[in-house]
């Protein structure tokens, strides 16, 4: 089976956005599912910077290590390649949507995921959630259904 792949689009590819590939990637290694990569970049990414510290702790919250994370800017290339193209704000999706297929978190589970950059844990954690929750949709309506 041909490999399908799975972009995930925020600003900054430091917070949102990495944590929804750690989160999908871990997802669905537990699934089993070996026909679906999984990245991230950001549309105004820092090139050579660092992932949020809030992003990592949180993810170490529930069992996830991200230990060789770089923000990557967002390219051409990389939205050819992606079967799907997950944005985490409506905005982003409107900005992208004549790349291909793509979708806002809201349009998977009916809530935006607001930028935590700059706030308390606690806002990390709550991004964290939601896109938990988006993760698993996108494996049961998106992921186990996909048929090419």
């Amino acid at each position: 089976m041909k490999r399908k792949k799975i972009l995930f689009v925020c600003t900054g590819n430091t917070c949102r956005s990495p944590m929804a590939e750690a989160l999908l990637k871990s997802k669905i290694k537990k699934c089993k599912i070996k026909w679906w990569d999984v990245s991230s970049c950001g549309i105004r990414a820092e090139v050579g910077g660092l992932m949020s510290e809030n992003s990592r702790v949180v993810l170490e919250e529930v069992g996830i290590r991200l230990d060789k994370f770089a923000p990557r800017q967002l390219t051409q290339k990389y939205l050819s390649a992606a079967t799907l193209v997950v944005c985490m704000t409506t905005t982003q999706k409107q900005m992208l949507e004549d790349c291909g297929e793509v979708v806002s978190i809201k349009d998977i589970c009916g809530m935006e995921v607001p930028d935590p950059y700059g706030c308390g844990i606690e806002a990390y954690r709550a991004a964290r959630d939601v896109l938990s929750r988006a993760c698993d949709i996108i494996i049961r309506n998106f992921i186990r259904q996909y048929k090419d």
